[in-house]
């Protein structure tokens, strides 16, 4: 009986230390969550996944703040405005994210940008360049150039080389192209608009917009649109026989779809673009390149995979600047960052629009996108 009693009271003094190690042990802290907000699928599918290339560099680089892991949430807004609005509804009611890092295109944010706004989680986007992004939203923050500022800058490279007479081919159903349109107009003077035609979004066949701008004898052809219908566009004109026009457009371009579409006609057209992976090295793009070559290997497809790793690198610095994932605490945070990232400086203005004051003119040459110049305004 007391042998019993003695085995007893031991497993019972076992049970109650194990139980306390237990207790004492310390728990692991919750992780973070950014959402990232683009276009996985559909018709901007491949600016999408050069942007979540970069966002994927950037958290194999900082993948904790404030001793706590982060962890990405990756939700398709099927480059889609009303899918869009339910992806950014995902990311608020049931994943709960702390912040958004998106989008590429302009439209998908516009639409989902209220959402973001009423559940106080500040979104940072990447390549939306269309004003109203921001405009009147004080939780909507991005690291790119506007569309004021790059058809301003297009149309003085077009006049500065030249180019005098410009035929306009515009994108109708897309706000990103018909702001640009707009601002680049404006700019480049009405007067010198010698011709302009339409189409929608998944057109393919351009030869009547071709024919309508090169009856007018333009010098070069604005087509703001996306890198499928660019491609096109360009394919369409010259096996029309045009072959002399050039064509300019913006930053949507720089894809290797538009090449893998356009071919061979796509050789010389110019267009603007965030960041070169091959101009002279800052600390900053020297720590990404590398590790988008360990990651992914060879060098980034197109500027705006740095717009994600910079986007990226925002929102934690924001994070650690705030000490906190509260929503309100971090908008505060962002209107104060001032940090220095792969595509330049990175501080918002009174709108939450990166300052910017330089953009990158590239080409197409040998099948490959290449540098041709940096226009900085004053």
């Amino acid at each position: 009986m007391k042998r019993t009693m003695v085995f007893l009271f031991a497993a019972l003094f076992l049970v109650a230390t194990l139980t306390s190690a237990c207790t004492s042990a310390p728990k692991e802290a919750e992780p973070i969550k950014i959402g990232i907000f683009e276009p996985l699928t559909g018709a901007n599918a491949a600016g999408g996944q050069m942007e979540l290339e970069g966002i994927k560099v950037a958290h194999s680089l900082k993948g904790e703040v404030l001793g706590r892991k982060i962890v990405l949430v990756e939700m398709d807004n099927k480059s889609d405005d009303v899918e869009a609005v339910t992806a950014a509804e995902r990311l608020v009611n049931e994943e709960k994210v702390a912040v958004v890092v998106g989008s590429w295109g302009s439209s998908v944010c516009i639409a989902a940008g209220p959402t973001f706004e009423a559940a106080k989680i500040p979104a940072i986007g990447t390549s939306c360049t269309n004003p109203l992004v921001t405009l009147d939203n004080d939780y909507y923050f991005r690291v790119c150039y506007l569309d004021d500022f790059q058809g301003t800058l297009l149309a003085n490279f077009a006049k500065q080389n030249g180019y005098m007479k410009a035929g306009v081919i515009v994108d109708v159903s897309d706000t990103y192209a018909i702001g640009l349109r707009n601002f680049f107009v404006e700019a480049y003077g009405k007067d010198n608009i010698v011709a302009e035609a339409k189409f929608n979004k998944g057109d393919q066949d351009f030869t009547a917009q071709i024919t309508t701008v090169m009856a007018a004898k333009p010098d070069v052809i604005f087509a703001p649109s996306g890198y499928t219908e660019a491609g096109l566009m360009m394919s369409q004109a010259r096996q029309m026989g045009y072959n002399d026009v050039l064509f300019l457009g913006g930053d949507t371009w720089e894809t290797e779809a538009m090449i893998e579409v356009g071919g061979a006609a796509t050789e010389a057209c110019r267009f603007t673009t965030f960041f070169d992976a091959d101009a002279e090295p800052t600390a900053e793009s020297k720590q990404f390149l590398e590790a988008y070559d360990k990651m992914f290997g060879g060098k980034p497809k197109g500027a705006v995979t740095a717009l994600g790793y910079d986007a990226y690198m925002a929102a934690v610095a924001a994070i650690e600047k705030a000490g906190s994932t509260d929503g309100v605490a971090l908008q505060k945070a962002l209107t104060e960052l001032d940090i220095v990232g792969v595509t330049g400086r990175c501080t918002f203005d009174e709108n939450g629009d990166a300052i910017k004051n330089q953009a990158i003119i590239k080409t197409v040459e040998g099948g490959a996108f290449k540098y041709v110049t940096t226009v900085v305004v004053d």
